[in-house]
């Protein structure tokens, strides 16, 4: 270990003493031919510097280095600010967001900034932004990293098909030339979106969750109808229309990390209710999301509900829960339903579908996620919380949350 530190001080200062040479050259023609010598020695050279105190320890097993001058210089180092050093004009010019001419809508964030000085040089801009549930000044350390858009010839950019899972977002943007790039502040800004989960401790025993999506599975609750066969002797079918009772799983030990809502303890729901409900509660504003379910499901139905809804009881068939409900088994139908009430709704049945719920005005509007096509509508007095809920039999389905309520929407409800 001495002697390979010793050699690569050997090799530092021989490096210093030649470049300090090539430095000293009158000659601007003979220093281009140094150029080969000195690459190969910058490139082998190890990262040692005179300066450096190698310490061996008592046992002789650890090598030490000393690094308290490299310290000390370093922090006599006082940085000119890079407003002080120009993009390449000599003047302060970093880029400035426009909020007039900035937006945030559709899930898409539309940027403006402008140079308060015109620069010439200026070659193209970096914009960078990322995720954050921090309100206040832009902090060093992150979650989420910083995410990238490079060589930006406009003053204008947009960001689309974002998914807002966390409160707000940062931006910035960078001025660059050749030579060296400026960053201008930080704009902070909430990015409003209802998120939300499935809360998998709700499900129906032959649903199988899996973050935002839900299958079928017959054989999910295959061991608990056998044991209840066992003890009552009835051997029902397990179809919709005769499904048994079959007793719910125990209770999980320790509840889900987020679960501001919930069903309190209750169990999950079981007999004919395949239902699943979202894990965060609606009891204000105007929120959005979407759900695109497999064709060949025999029945579907999304909505929302009361936390209070029974366990054996389906979407639409109580006070407490109101859905578009899809019925592709023997009798093909489409239709809203609330309290047992059934309307047939004779529009064409889109593959993705958009729920659109705005807790005080009442408001639970269901459309076309492609199109925007309004589908059906429920005026309703909600007198407690809602939660988004789901029901598929023989199929599955994907949830999107984390959206922004649709601006073809927003002017429909108007």
């Amino acid at each position: 270990q001495l002697a390979a530190c010793a050699k690569a001080l050997e090799s530092s200062e021989e490096l210093l003493e030649s470049a300090n040479q090539a430095l000293g050259m009158a000659n601007h023609h003979d220093f281009p031919q140094v150029r080969p010598h000195r690459h190969e020695g910058v490139t082998m050279a190890p990262a040692f510097r005179l300066s450096l105190k190698a310490k061996v320890s008592d046992n002789m097993s650890h090598l030490m280095v000393d690094f308290a001058q490299e310290r000390r210089l370093l922090q006599a180092l006082a940085f000119l600010p890079w407003g002080e050093m120009g993009v390449g004009t000599g003047h302060s010019s970093t880029p400035e967001i426009d909020l007039a001419e900035s937006l945030v809508a559709d899930n898409c964030v539309t940027l403006a900034w402008r140079m308060p000085d015109e620069d010439s040089k200026i070659d193209h801009y970096v914009l960078e932004y990322r995720k954050t549930n921090f309100e206040g000044p832009p902090r060093a350390k992150e979650d989420q990293p910083w995410m990238v858009v490079e060589g930006i010839k406009g003053t204008e950019y947009t960001l689309s098909g974002l998914k807002f899972d966390m409160k707000y977002m940062n931006f910035r943007v960078r001025a660059c030339n050749k030579a060296v790039a400026g960053v201008g502040d930080v704009l902070t800004v909430l990015s409003p979106a209802f998120m939300f989960r499935l809360d998998a401790s709700t499900c129906h025993q032959n649903l199988r969750v899996e973050e935002l999506s839900v299958e079928w599975d017959a054989t999910g609750g295959k061991v608990q109808d056998v044991k209840a066969r066992e003890k009552d002797g009835k051997g029902r079918t397990a179809s919709p229309a005769n499904s048994p009772a079959s007793p719910s799983r125990p209770r999980p030990s320790a509840p889900p990390k987020r679960k501001p809502s919930g069903r309190g303890g209750r169990d999950r729901f079981t007999a004919e209710s395949y239902t699943v409900l979202g894990d965060t509660l609606i009891d204000g504003d105007d929120h959005y999301w979407e759900v695109r379910y497999d064709r060949d499901s025999k029945a579907f139905g999304v909505g929302v509900a009361y936390r209070s809804l029974g366990k054996f009881d389906q979407l639409g068939k109580t006070s407490a829960s109101w859905c578009l409900h899809l019925n592709n088994w023997l009798q093909v139908s489409f239709s809203a339903k609330h309290a047992n009430k059934a309307k047939v709704l004779d529009v064409p049945v889109p593959d993705c579908i958009g729920v659109y719920c705005n807790f005080h005005e009442g408001f639970l509007s269901f459309y076309n996620a492609r199109t925007k096509q309004l589908l059906h509508t429920f005026k309703a007095k909600f007198t407690q919380p809602v939660l988004p809920a789901f029901t598929v039999w023989c199929g599955s389905f994907h949830v999107s949350s984390g959206l922004q309520v649709p601006s073809a929407v927003k002017c429909l409800q108007k």
